[in-house]
């Protein structure tokens, strides 16, 4: 076989072998939810800004490393003008990194939160999506929660907020390479005589329904109103 077809085979299976991952990857975090999300501040009149997080996760147990895919989108008939996406981590979930976003300043996080993102969005049309691949680690002796709120350009109004919401396990793997965690889920350790992994979320009688909503940390809008303007 000549260099040449070598080289060209060789690249299609290289082709073929990062088409494959990135399916994989997409699946492995299941279907997108809004979970935890709710409307706060009025948002301009025919715009309907949502966001969205994937079902499940995997944390890998040696690195605790994991990938988020975070998306806002306009469900409205008119555009949104300019807007921003912030992404931040709270206990365990720690955001490492999100490209083409700027890290906010430590000062400026809110309450509890241990890192954060501003994305900014020159406007999102009507129907328009605009997803961010979010680097992040997780410790899985900790509860882990995350937040998306939507905020106007200048941070002063929150159209939307999603969490923050818990990542957690019903079905851990100690023995796996990786630690499957879903959305809204309170981790619970293996049965009885079996290795137990450290808990990665509050008590069902803690958390219970509030869990599921932003009463985790306290009331949309107002875990907001105290840090309104963070990084523009």
């Amino acid at each position: 076989m000549s260099s040449r077809r070598i080289t060209t085979v060789a690249g299609m299976v290289g082709a073929l072998v990062v088409l494959l991952a990135t399916a994989a990857g997409a699946e492995d975090q299941g279907p997108a939810s809004s979970k935890g999300g709710k409307a706060v501040d009025e948002a301009p009149s025919g715009v309907e800004l949502t966001t969205t997080l994937p079902e499940k996760i995997s944390v890998e147990n040696s690195s605790e490393e994991t990938a988020i895919t975070a998306t806002v989108k306009n469900d409205g008939s008119e555009g949104s003008g300019e807007i921003r996406l912030l992404v931040v981590g709270f206990d365990g979930l720690t955001v490492n990194d999100v490209p083409g976003c700027s890290a906010i300043a430590e000062g400026d996080l809110p309450e509890g939160a241990n890192s954060g993102f501003a994305c900014a969005i020159e406007g999102l049309a009507a129907g328009a999506v605009e997803s961010y691949d979010v680097s992040a680690s997780f410790d899985l002796g900790k509860t882990g929660k995350i937040c998306l709120p939507v905020q106007s350009g200048d941070g002063g109004k929150t159209y939307w907020q999603q969490g923050p919401v818990p990542f957690g396990t019903s079905n851990p793997s100690p023995s796996a390479p990786a630690t499957p965690l879903l959305l809204g889920t309170d981790n619970q350790p293996v049965g009885p005589g079996g290795e137990e992994l450290p808990r990665t979320g509050v008590s069902s009688g803690a958390l219970g329904a509030a869990g599921l909503s932003l009463m985790a940390i306290g009331a949309a809008g107002y875990w907001w109103s105290s840090r309104r303007r963070i990084v523009d």
